[in-house]
């Protein structure tokens, strides 16, 4: 019984991902879903990216959170492009959630949607939201062996990216090591490194943004 259940709220989900990823191609929207543990830079990436391209692009912010509206009223700072979304304790966004935000916001203005998921390696990869790209961010100072404890995110990433890496120098942090064993993962993913802080590697996730984007 158990299983049917699960089985039936993931159909349900797909589902409705499917409605939303045909929403976004017909308004030729480009949509990022960020995954990350808690504190490896989402929102600071999300800041970096409305600041650089918002003379090219215009951008929407699905913010995805338990509680608080905290990281919601900073992007708020740099776009009024922004829907908060509360789980209430769920550990991950689902496709009805993001299709209630979307319709919250001018979808037909946008060029671009990127969706803060809640702060988790383990539940949001599991769930589709109709996105285009899963991204996971992973950063120096939470240490090089993510890959392997968390594996499934990893694998499924369309593109990893190393947060922090000013932080390198203070660390032991074994980049050779992350690398390799993303790698075994997900042979096929880029993996940008970069710092928000410092602004070290931002072009390049910004051209990588710019070449993915639909129009």
């Amino acid at each position: 019984m158990k299983i049917e259940v699960i089985e039936n709220v993931l159909k349900y989900n797909k589902d409705q991902a499917e409605k939303n990823r045909k929403l976004f191609k017909d308004n030729n929207i480009l949509v990022l879903n960020l995954l990350s543990s808690p504190g490896a830079g989402k929102t600071s990436l999300i800041i970096e990216t409305i600041k650089k391209l918002k003379s090219k692009k215009i951008i929407g912010v699905i913010e995805g959170d338990i509680s608080s509206t905290y990281d919601a009223e900073k992007i708020k700072k740099f776009t009024e492009n922004v829907i908060q979304i509360n789980t209430g304790g769920t550990c991950h966004l689902n496709a009805s959630m993001v299709a209630s935000a979307v319709e919250k916001l001018k979808v037909s203005d946008l060029d671009i949607i990127i969706i803060e998921n809640v702060g988790n390696l383990i539940c949001p990869v599991g769930f589709d939201l109709g996105e285009d790209y899963k991204i996971v961010i992973s950063s120096v100072n939470e240490g090089d062996d993510k890959p392997v404890k968390y594996p499934p995110v990893f694998i499924k990433s369309d593109l990893i990216i190393l947060n922090k890496v000013d932080l390198m120098e203070i660390s032991d942090f074994n980049q050779a090591f992350f690398e390799k064993k993303v790698s075994e993962l997900n042979p096929q993913s880029e993996i940008i490194k970069l710092s928000c802080k410092t602004g070290t590697g931002l072009d390049g996730w910004f051209n990588w943004v710019l070449g993915k984007s639909k129009i």
